[in-house]
């Protein structure tokens, strides 16, 4: 019998999860460990721990000598040691198409909120008065460049539905590989893409991309321009983002992801009305939330069948 557990999770329940893995005999459960010692102390049995945001360290992996897999509700694997993982050969798994149209059409919503000025009228209106004249200058969507930082599935979806609207498409992504189905887009440098930009949407991972967008970037950018971050909190540096919006340097941005997330930590930059932030939640949807337990249920059961995994992200020998 294979014992598989889940570290923690914020989900209302686990009734897929049970549905699918009953199919086998499993030892399954859940516990809701927040540090390194929870998950050493409670899940010392497992084979394989399905995670969300526990952390998954080398020192965990020492202490847990039968653990053979360990898969994320998420794309992201932050929070895991991929690494230690591939020294103690234990296969990591993600799932990394649940969301993909939901992140796309967030960051779609996030950029016709800014350039339509929609958060910052409606505000206006309850608030002082039936008068359009702050939301001056508002452009034509079809007069846009819109760049796209990391050309993956969501990248170049929210590409796709951008350049429906009419926006001209350049992208930067140092794998971009040109294709029928992606011609639409014009591949430039990173400068490139800074400089003849009307709205950024940053799409990239954040390991090798940590800061990415800091003080010299957005002296680069047009002082009309947007930056839209629903990838991973760090890749803009929000001192030099606060920085730039105060000195005019950029019009605004739309973050879904925080280098540290809570309102707590962000009173300052919620202080900007052109700055616009949802609680991570770009990947949201009732569909998402049940494609996503289902996936992570199924890669189990192929775990526990021996069967070839769909998602690996990294390979063992």
């Amino acid at each position: 019998m294979k014992t598989i557990v889940i570290s923690d999770c914020d989900h209302d329940n686990i009734d897929i999860e049970k549905r699918i893995l009953n199919q086998e005999d499993i030892d399954f459960r859940l516990e809701q460990c927040v540090s390194e010692e929870d998950v050493i102390e409670r899940c010392r049995d497992a084979e394989a721990i399905i995670n969300q945001y526990a952390p998954i360290t080398r020192k965990v992996m020492e202490n847990l000598p039968n653990l053979k897999m360990v898969i994320r509700y998420g794309v992201g694997v932050n929070n895991v040691d991929v690494n230690s993982a591939t020294d103690f050969g234990i296969q990591v798994c993600n799932v990394p198409d649940y969301g993909t149209n939901e992140v796309a059409d967030h960051a779609l919503a996030l950029m016709m909120a800014l350039t339509r000025k929609i958060v910052l009228m409606n505000s206006y209106t309850k608030n002082v008065k039936w008068d359009y004249i702050k939301a001056i200058p508002v452009r034509r969507m079809s007069t846009l460049t819109v760049g796209v930082i990391g050309l993956g599935r969501i990248g170049l979806n929210f590409a796709q539905k951008a350049k429906a609207l009419g926006c001209s498409i350049i992208g930067y992504d140092p794998f971009y590989k040109k294709t029928e189905q992606n011609s639409f887009v014009t591949a430039v440098t990173m400068d490139e893409l800074l400089k003849n930009s009307d709205v950024i949407s940053i799409h990239c991972p954040l390991e090798n991309n940590e800061n990415l967008i800091d003080r010299e970037a957005f002296k680069k950018m047009k002082n009309t321009a947007y930056i839209i971050n629903v990838a991973r909190g760090g890749i803009i540096n929000e001192s030099d983002l606060k920085e730039a919006v105060k000195n005019k340097d950029i019009a605004g941005a739309a973050l879904d992801c925080l280098e540290k997330e809570g309102r707590e930590s962000n009173g300052d930059l919620f202080q900007y009305e052109n700055i616009i932030v949802t609680p991570h939640m770009a990947w949201y949807s009732e569909e998402a939330a049940l494609e996503l337990k289902r996936k992570v249920a199924e890669e189990s059961l192929k775990f526990v069948r021996g069967e070839k995994i769909h998602y690996p992200v990294n390979h063992l020998r």
